[in-house]
């Protein structure tokens, strides 16, 4: 989102091999994959995030670093599913 996408990148490589040792949030990398506009990817770790019932999940409505994906209907969907619609 800061435009370093560089720096971005590099992260996801280093949660990559952390994944390989350690549980690594997938909310975490769908928040770097937000700020690179990867939509798809986004969804992808959101969904994982809410199968593992991810306690960050009760912040997705709020959370400012997925407002580029909120007019995409799986966003919808996943908050339907989270019952966290009005």
């Amino acid at each position: 989102m800061s435009g370093q996408r560089k720096m971005a990148e590099e992260s996801l490589l280093r949660l990559r091999e952390q994944s390989k040792q350690r549980y690594v949030a997938p909310y975490d990398i769908a928040v770097i994959y937000a700020g690179l506009k990867d939509t798809d990817q986004t969804f992808k770790y959101l969904e994982m995030a809410y199968q593992d019932r991810s306690f960050w999940m009760i912040w997705l409505r709020m959370d400012p670093r997925f407002d580029s994906i909120r007019a995409d209907p799986r966003y919808q969907d996943l908050l339907r599913r989270m019952r966290l619609t009005f």
